[in-house]
């Protein structure tokens, strides 16, 4: 399924909203460095592939944006371990 993902940037934070209910991922910004603190999908709405949508968005805009990743949330860092294609932006 795919959804539709909004970057804050004023916010470090990607979101998307399935059925009413918010979905996001928080980062920090420093030095040309993402590090992802967190990410956040509602039981009532998990196990639908959101949160990977979250990192996946997050992986592509560091990628665009020549930034490197720390993966500081668990589900960021397991996400990264099956998608060693985005190897190449561990910090």
């Amino acid at each position: 399924m795919s959804y539709v993902i909004r970057h804050d940037r004023a916010a470090y934070r990607f979101q998307t909203e399935v059925e009413g209910v918010p979905c996001v991922l928080d980062y920090l910004l420093a030095a040309g460095v993402m590090t992802i603190t967190h990410t956040g999908v509602p039981a009532e709405v998990g196990g639908r592939g959101i949160a990977a949508a979250l990192v996946q968005s997050a992986m592509d805009t560091a990628r665009n944006e020549g930034w490197k990743v720390v993966p500081a949330c668990s589900y960021a860092a397991a996400w990264m371990q099956r998608h060693p294609d985005y190897a190449d932006l561990l910090a």
